[in-house]
C-alpha cells in the first residue's frame, strides 16, 4: 500500500530524534486521518490523506515535536470531516486538540470581501500564534506543501493563493527566522504569478551557472587553502540566489540580470563563535574588504534571530560575498524558531534567545489587536512590521533596540513603552537635539524627553514607521476626541438650554436615560459626543430633555409652544485650544478679536468663522444652525493670516519686508512673490500672529516700508 510505505518512510526519519512511542503516538494519528478522510480526493486525484502526509513530512525535516506532526496529520479533520474537537481531544489529548483546532479556525469563515477575509483570518491567526506557535508553524507547512501542489487549480485560484502567500505567509516566515521555508514560498509564489519571467531567468541561472563553474571553485579552494594555512576548521558552502531575490533587486534596485548575478556567493559555518571572527581577519587577508559592507550580526542579531558576519569582498576582478556562522547559527538562519525545538533539550542559549524575540514580537501583535478597530486597521499596522529592513539603536544605558528602517525618535520611544511614546515631546540623538520626525541611523545613541500630561500629535501618523507607534497614537487620538467632543456637546447643550430657562442639573436621570434611548445612543455621553461631532443638533436634544418622553415611551418631541428664549443665543466662548473637534476656518481665518460665529460640520465638529465669510449660510432656517461664539481674554496660541502686500520692485525689499514681521514678533510660516507688471509686485505672506492687535502692529510695520504701495488681509 502507497500510503503505508510513505508513513513508514517518515516513521524511519523520525527515529533520527524521537522514541519509539511518540512515533507510534504520530502513526497513530496518521491512521486515525486516513480513516477519516476515506473516500475524499485532491483536485489532482490522488487520496487526500497525500497532503496531511506531505505536511507532516515537512514538520519532520524540521525536528518539530510529536504533537506537531500529530496535528499536521489531523489538521483539515475538524473542517472536512465533521469530526468535533472534543473527539481528537479524547484520543490525542487536549494540546493536540487545541492546535487542530486553531489551524481549522483560521480559514473557517467567509467574509464580505477578499480583503475583509485575509485580514480577519491574520487577526485570527494572532490569536492562536499567542496561545501556540506551533499552530503558524503547521499552516506554513500546510502553505508550502499547497503552493507545491497548485498545478491542477483553476487561474484565478491559483493567482489568489500565491499573493496571499508573498504577502503574509512568506513575511511570517521570515519574521520567525524560518529561511529555507520563507524562499521556498516566496519562488513558488512569484513562480505561480509571472511564470514567464521565472522560466527565463531560471535558464539564465543555469546558462552562466555553467560558464563561471572555474571561477567558484578557484575561490572555493582559495579560501580553503588559507583557513587550512591558520589551522581554522570549517566547511565552505556556494550560496544560490533565488529566483524572486533576483526578481526584485532587478526590479526595485533597476539593476541588470548580470549586475545581480556578477556576485560570488560563499557561506562558511565553523565551530565556534571566536572561530567566526578568526575566519574573517583570513579572508580579509586574503583579499581586500569593500568598505561599508562588513555587519556583524551576531554582536547585534536580526530582529528574527539571525546571527551571522557578512563581508563583501573584491578579488580575481569579481565580488565576494562570504557569510560566516557557527553550525547552531545555520540551523537558526534556515529553520529560525524551529530551532528551539532541535535544541530543546541541550538547552541552548541562541535558541532561548530565539524564542525571547518571537514571544517580544507576539506580545506586540496582541497589543496592536486590542487597539484597532477593525480587522483592516490591525492587518495595515502588522504588515510594516513584516517587511522589516532593521536598524540598531541604542538608549542611553547601552541597551540594543532594533527598528525597521526608516524608523523615527517617535518609533523608538513606543518601542520602549506605550506611556513614554504618548509622553514624549522632544529627543536627542548622540546628545544632540534633534527633530522627532527624522529617520534613525544604526549606531545613533536616541534619548527621549517626556513631558507629564503631553499628548500624541496627529502629525506623527504621516511619519512614525512601526505598527505598535501607528497604532498606539491612533488609539489615544479617538479616545481624545471622544473626550473633546463630550466637552463640546455639553457646553452647546448647555446654551440650548438655557433657552429654555433649564440647567443640565434640573434634568432627572430618567428623562436623561429616555432621550438617549430614543436617539439610539449607548450613554448619554456617546449622545454628547455625536452633538459635539455635529451629527446631532444640541437645540433638538435639548428640546426632548425639556419636553420629556411620551406616555407610549416610542418617542419624545417638543410641544408646539416650548421654543427657546433669546437666552439660547448666548455666546460660547472659544479659547482656541479646544482640540480636535474644533478647527478654523480656512476660508476666512479667523483670528482673536474677529467676530466670530461656529457652524457644525457633521462628524467634524465645529468650523469657527468670521462673522462676515462668504461660506456661512444666508438667511433663515440656516442661520439658526450658527452659534455665536466669543474669544477668551488670555489667548496665547498663535493663528495663521494670509496678507497681500502690492509694493515697487527694488532690491532688497522682500528681505525687509521679512525684517519688518520679525521686528513686529510676527513669525512667516510661507512667502510667495508674484510679477504685476516691470515696476509693480505681490507678495502673498502667511504670518503667524495671536490676536487682531498683533495683526495690526505687524501690519503698520510692513507699511512704513517706504516700497510698499498697499497692504491688505486675504480672505476668501
Amino acid at each position: 500500500m502507497l500510503e503505508e510505505a510513505t508513513v513508514g518512510k517518515l516513521a524511519d526519519q523520525l527515529s533520527h530524534y524521537l522514541d519509539s512511542a511518540r512515533i507510534n503516538q504520530v502513526r497513530r494519528a496518521y491512521y486515525y486521518a486516513e480513516q477519516a478522510h476515506e473516500g475524499q480526493k485532491r483536485r489532482s486525484g490522488e487520496s487526500y490523506i497525500t497532503h496531511p502526509l506531505a505536511v507532516a513530512g515537512i514538520l519532520a525535516d524540521l525536528r518539530l515535536d510529536h504533537q506537531s506532526l500529530m496535528a499536521a496529520m489531523l489538521h483539515d479533520v475538524i473542517e472536512d470531516t465533521g469530526i468535533p474537537k472534543d473527539a481528537l481531544s479524547e484520543q490525542f489529548g487536549e494540546p493536540v486538540a487545541d492546535l487542530v483546532d486553531g489551524v481549522s479556525k483560521l480559514t473557517q469563515i467567509e467574509f464580505r470581501t477578499r480583503a475583509e477575509a485575509q485580514a480577519e483570518n491574520f487577526q485570527k491567526m494572532t490569536l492562536a500564534m499567542a496561545r501556540d506557535i506551533r499552530v503558524i508553524l503547521v499552516k506554513l507547512a500546510d502553505r508550502l506543501h499547497n503552493m507545491r501542489t497548485l498545478g491542477p487549480l483553476p487561474y484565478e485560484k491559483r493567482k489568489r493563493i500565491a499573493t496571499e502567500t508573498l504577502d503574509i505567509y512568506a513575511p511570517i516566515a521570515n519574521r520567525l527566522g524560518m529561511h529555507s521555508v520563507c524562499t521556498e514560498l516566496e519562488d513558488l509564489g512569484f513562480a505561480t504569478l509571472y511564470p514567464m519571467r521565472s522560466r527565463y531567468i531560471s535558464q539564465a541561472i543555469s546558462k552562466l551557472r555553467g560558464s563561471h563553474r572555474e571561477i567558484i571553485e578557484e575561490i572555493r579552494s582559495k579560501l580553503e587553502a588559507k583557513m587550512a594555512e591558520r589551522g581554522l576548521a570549517g566547511r565552505i558552502l556556494g550560496r544560490e540566489k533565488h529566483l524572486n531575490s533576483i526578481y526584485n533587486k532587478m526590479k526595485f534596485k533597476h539593476k541588470s540580470f548580470h549586475e545581480v548575478m556578477d556576485v560570488y556567493a560563499f557561506r562558511i559555518v565553523t565551530d565556534s563563535e571566536e572561530s567566526c571572527y578568526r575566519i574573517l581577519g583570513a579572508v580579509h587577508s586574503l583579499y581586500k574588504p569593500l568598505p561599508g559592507r562588513f555587519k556583524d550580526y551576531i554582536a547585534m542579531p536580526k530582529v528574527n534571530g539571525y546571527q551571522s558576519l557578512h563581508t563583501t569582498l573584491f578579488g580575481m576582478h569579481v565580488n565576494i560575498e562570504i557569510q560566516i556562522r557557527t553550525e547552531e547559527m545555520e540551523q537558526i538562519a534556515n529553520n529560525g524558531i524551529t530551532a528551539h525545538w532541535m535544541y530543546k533539550n541541550g538547552d541552548s542559549a541562541v535558541s532561548l534567545v530565539n524564542q525571547n524575540r518571537v514571544d517580544r514580537w507576539l506580545k506586540g501583535l496582541m497589543e496592536m489587536r486590542e487597539r484597532a478597530d477593525d480587522s483592516l486597521e490591525f492587518i495595515e499596522h502588522v504588515k510594516v512590521d513584516l517587511f522589516p529592513d532593521e536598524i540598531y539603536v541604542f538608549t542611553p544605558k547601552g541597551k540594543i533596540l532594533e527598528l525597521p528602517g526608516g524608523a523615527t525618535p517617535v518609533d523608538f520611544a513606543y518601542t520602549i513603552h506605550t506611556d513614554i511614546g504618548n509622553a514624549c515631546v522632544a529627543c536627542r540623538v548622540n546628545r544632540n537635539l534633534a527633530s522627532l520626525s527624522q529617520p534613525l541611523q544604526s549606531g545613533q545613541t536616541v534619548e527621549i524627553i517626556t513631558a507629564p500630561g503631553a499628548r500624541p500629535n496627529p502629525a506623527w501618523l504621516s511619519f512614525v514607521m512601526t505598527g505598535k507607534a501607528r497604532s498606539s497614537i491612533r488609539h489615544v487620538l479617538k479616545h481624545q476626541k471622544k473626550a473633546e467632543s463630550v466637552e463640546l456637546g455639553k457646553t452647546l447643550l448647555k446654551r440650548s438650554l438655557s433657552g429654555f430657562g433649564v440647567t443640565l442639573a434640573d434634568i432627572g436621570d430618567r428623562e436623561i436615560k429616555a432621550v438617549a434611548r430614543h436617539n439610539l445612543a449607548s450613554s448619554f455621553d456617546n449622545l454628547l459626543a455625536e452633538v459635539g461631532l455635529g451629527n446631532r443638533m444640541a437645540f433638538l436634544v435639548a428640546r426632548q430633555l425639556v419636553n420629556g418622553e411620551t406616555p407610549s415611551g416610542n418617542k419624545v418631541e417638543a410641544g408646539p409652544t416650548q421654543t427657546p428664549e433669546s437666552g439660547s443665543r448666548s455666546p460660547v466662548t472659544i479659547h482656541g485650544t479646544e482640540g480636535m473637534v474644533v478647527k478654523f476656518g480656512k476660508c476666512c481665518r479667523p483670528i482673536p478679536g474677529d467676530p466670530v460665529v461656529g457652524l457644525m460640520d457633521s462628524g467634524h465638529g465645529l468650523v469657527i468663522h468670521s462673522d462676515t465669510c462668504s461660506r456661512l449660510p444666508g438667511t433663515g432656517d440656516a442661520q439658526n444652525q450658527l452659534t455665536h461664539l466669543n474669544w477668551a481674554k488670555d489667548i496665547a496660541d498663535e493663528f495663521s493670516v494670509e496678507l497681500r502686500v502690492e509694493l515697487e520692485r527694488q532690491r532688497g525689499v522682500i528681505a525687509e519686508v521679512a525684517s519688518a514681521v520679525a521686528l513686529a514678533d510676527g513669525n512667516i510660516e510661507r512667502i510667495n512673490v508674484e510679477e504685476q507688471n516691470a515696476h509693480l509686485g505681490i507678495v502673498s505672506l502667511t504670518v503667524h500672529v495671536k490676536g487682531r492687535r498683533h495683526l495690526a502692529k505687524v501690519m503698520r510695520r510692513i507699511r512704513n516700508i517706504r516700497a510698499v504701495v498697499h497692504i491688505g488681509r486675504v480672505r476668501y
